[in-house]
């Protein structure tokens, strides 16, 4: 909450009334009731651990896919095996966290079988964090990663014109006696979302997160959705964005960013794209089980240093207070995704 906004601007609301909203929102627009399901519940957890700029503000934005008629909300992701470590999933033109959800299980049974396996997701739409799919990874004992593309954000090194994505990774490792360690970050200075959410509070965004329309540094976040975002640690943050062009790209065989940003309706929602999942077995590398207790040696001399916190952590702290209270949504926002599940 800002500094000059008051309690009267949030609306108070319980966990499942959050996903009862989406619900209802996205089966009034199209969506059938596995596709709704699946994404409530990540809608959900994205507003339980605080990371607003993923949960109800992209409700509008699903919504607007399904209107206009580019996803399918009826869609059925239809499962391969075309190599021994490699489970294909096509989404069939519909949302991610189904497509997600139905790959999950395979995934980590084929990891466990084989010690590292790969999911390739295609023909799909992704407009979440991917923490949830990775911390899923990391619940279930397994080292995971993901990454996925988007429309062209961000300029390319040297450049000054949209071209790659916001392209996210994430990485996640189980703990022994602990919540997973689980970073997600945008290879852009800023995610997209945090961007247009200065940009609706009116706050302008840190210098190096883009430039405007002339191809100079600005702040404002306003000129930025019009120019171009940058990438995290110039060149560096660059060649992590073209990684994620390959494997979400080339390698799952779907659309480039550049290619999904011509490929329309532009309606607001999520683009089409791929994603790459690996979930690897420490155990089936030769060490047994006391890689777990290696990794926790390491991240507990992380933590013996004073300031110092492990990735995710706060998410989970929060975490608990919303499973416990609850959470608080801004008013306006309340008020658009209710109009949208009674239009």
């Amino acid at each position: 909450m800002t500094t000059s906004e008051s309690a009267d601007d949030r609306v108070a609301m319980r966990l499942d009334e959050v996903d009862a909203l989406v619900r209802r929102a996205l089966t009034r627009h199209g969506a059938d009731e596995p596709n709704a399901a699946a994404v409530a519940r990540t809608i959900t957890a994205a507003e339980r651990d605080v990371c607003e700029s993923h949960g109800l503000f992209r409700l509008p934005g699903y919504v607007a896919s399904l209107k206009s008629g580019k996803v399918r909300g009826d869609a059925r992701p239809c499962l391969s095996r075309p190599a021994p470590a490699v489970i294909g999933v096509d989404a069939g033109g519909g949302f991610a966290p189904l497509a997600l959800a139905e790959g999950h299980e395979p995934l980590v049974a084929l990891a466990r079988e084989t010690g590292i396996a790969a999911l390739a997701i295609r023909d799909v739409y992704h407009f979440a964090a991917l923490w949830p799919e990775v911390e899923a990874i990391a619940e279930a004992g397994l080292v995971g990663f993901a990454c996925t593309a988007a429309t062209p954000m961000v300029a390319p090194a040297g450049g000054t014109r949209p071209f790659y994505g916001t392209n996210p990774i994430a990485f996640g490792c189980p703990r022994r006696a602990a919540s997973p360690m689980v970073f997600d970050q945008a290879s852009a200075a800023m995610a997209r979302g945090d961007v247009m959410i200065h940009a609706r509070d009116g706050q302008p965004v840190p210098e190096g997160v883009g430039i405007g329309p002339d191809g100079e540094p600005t702040t404002d976040p306003e000129a930025v959705l019009a120019g171009a975002q940058l990438a995290f640690g110039g060149y560096k943050g660059a060649s992590i964005a073209m990684m994620v062009e390959i494997l979400a790209g080339a390698v799952v065989g779907e659309a480039f960013s550049f290619q999904a940003g011509e490929r329309g309706p532009r309606d607001g929602g999520p683009p089409v794209g791929g994603e790459f999942l690996l979930a690897i077995d420490p155990g089936r590398f030769g060490h047994g089980t006391d890689w777990i207790d290696r990794a926790e040696t390491f991240f507990q001399a992380l933590l013996a240093q004073p300031g110092t916190r492990l990735p995710g952590a706060r998410r989970h702290e929060v975490r608990a207070h919303s499973l416990a209270h609850g959470v608080r949504i801004r008013r306006a926002l309340h008020e658009t995704c209710t109009a949208l599940a009674n239009a």
